[in-house]
């Protein structure tokens, strides 16, 4: 059984695919991240990072299929499931082998699950675009956070870095412990070791609120109700729109 490892990030899993070509071996199981563990009388291949041989799979892949179909791969990666890297291996395996593109062809079942979770991970980055909620601090500068079912963050920073280019922001994933600052000219991505937010709500602690903060929170809420038409109230449908997962997050629902 070969067992290959590699470090969770993306480059890593593009040198792991440039390995299994260069040792002409491919793999039965993939760990990723600290802490995996493989079988006990099975050596592991630990695959190092290297940035060259990882840009040289993602140009074959885009030579080989389309530059869409390499981010596609790497949106996919950030589903971060236990199963996503031996999937996209699987699948980068049939784009480089094949002598056609096989990017669209849906009669491969390995094809059909990338798109699948593709959709997924783009449906869960389109709602954080859309269900944020920005907090006013004391410093002036505007924080927001929860935890997103994908590592979505990355593919979410273009969209606030051009819709609030004015201000300065926070965006911050609770699940994952990382996130986002933008000072009016770059974006840096920041960890927090003692960060004062409740997780159940992403509500930073009062001390740390804007004075006008609550204020806009009350009024917020209290539009919400105002515009709302209980006579047409559909709660099968809103819950379609508005998983309920994200409804802690939001200021209008109340919720903790």
């Amino acid at each position: 059984m070969n067992v290959f490892s590699f470090d969770n990030t993306f480059e890593g899993l593009l040198t792991l695919v440039f390995e299994c070509y260069n040792r002409r071996q491919f793999p039965d199981q993939i760990l990723s991240g600290e802490g995996s563990q493989g079988f006990l009388f099975t050596s592991t291949i630990d695959i190092v990072t290297n940035d060259q041989k990882a840009e040289r799979v993602w140009n074959g892949i885009v030579q080989r299929t389309s530059e869409d179909n390499a981010h596609r791969i790497y949106r996919v990666f950030l589903a971060g499931l236990p199963d996503t890297p031996m999937l996209l291996v699987k699948y980068m395996r049939l784009m480089i082998d094949s002598t056609k593109n096989e990017e669209s062809n849906f009669s491969e079942p390995v094809v059909v699950e990338v798109h699948k979770l593709h959709q997924k991970v783009c449906r869960e980055a389109q709602r954080i675009h859309m269900f944020t909620r920005f907090q006013k601090t004391v410093e002036g500068s505007y924080y927001a956070s929860y935890a997103p079912m994908y590592d979505v963050l990355p593919l979410c920073i273009p969209h606030f870095q051009d819709r609030f280019a004015d201000q300065p922001w926070i965006i911050y994933d609770l699940k994952r412990n990382y996130g986002f600052m933008y000072d009016l000219k770059t974006v840096t991505r920041i960890v927090f070791d003692d960060l004062k937010v409740n997780s159940q709500n992403g509500q930073l602690h009062a001390s740390l609120l804007a004075e006008d903060e609550k204020l806009f929170q009350r009024l917020w809420k209290q539009y919400f109700k105002s515009i709302c038409i209980e006579e047409r109230r559909n709660d099968k449908v809103h819950r379609q729109f508005l998983p309920r997962r994200f409804w802690k997050y939001l200021p209008e629902k109340g919720i903790l």
